[in-house]
């Protein structure tokens, strides 16, 4: 298992209050020993004027499940960690329903963190294909 300790999806979820992912409707699903999944609608919060799912919108999924991911990888008492760099490719079109983000590691160091993000359909077909460089930083009496 990759994460500090076990959490629930409840507890997860509580993270998103008030917060960007509240606000589109990101809600995580599943969590496994080696992955964390959410979920996002495709709706008039994240389509563009084109009536298709945005690429911003996808990407906003990609960097919160696994920015979340990261941050219970880690001591949240001793360390945080904030994106460094973040890219993908978008593969096809998604104009309703919902898409999954699933995030899983690539690489968990001391000092730096890569993941994968796969967002795909109901179907299971691949959206986008993103992938997510994160810094870890430790704590100070300032955060």
């Amino acid at each position: 298992m990759i994460w500090f300790r076990e959490y629930s999806l409840k507890e997860i979820n509580a993270f998103s209050k008030k917060t960007l992912l509240s606000h589109l409707n990101i809600i995580f699903t599943e969590i496994t020993e080696t992955s964390l999944t959410a979920s996002m609608p495709v709706d008039e919060r994240t389509r563009q004027p084109a009536g298709i799912l945005h690429g911003g919108a996808s990407l906003a999924l990609a960097e919160s499940v696994a920015s979340v991911a990261s941050y219970l990888s880690l001591n949240p008492k001793e360390y945080y960690t904030v994106g460094l760099e973040i890219n993908a490719n978008h593969i096809r079109s998604k104009t309703e329903g919902y898409v999954l983000g699933k995030a899983a590691p690539v690489h968990i160091g001391r000092s730096s963190q890569v993941w994968n993000i796969d967002i795909t359909d109901e179907k299971g077909r691949l959206i986008c294909k993103s992938r997510i460089t994160m810094m870890v930083l430790k704590k100070t009496k300032n955060n």
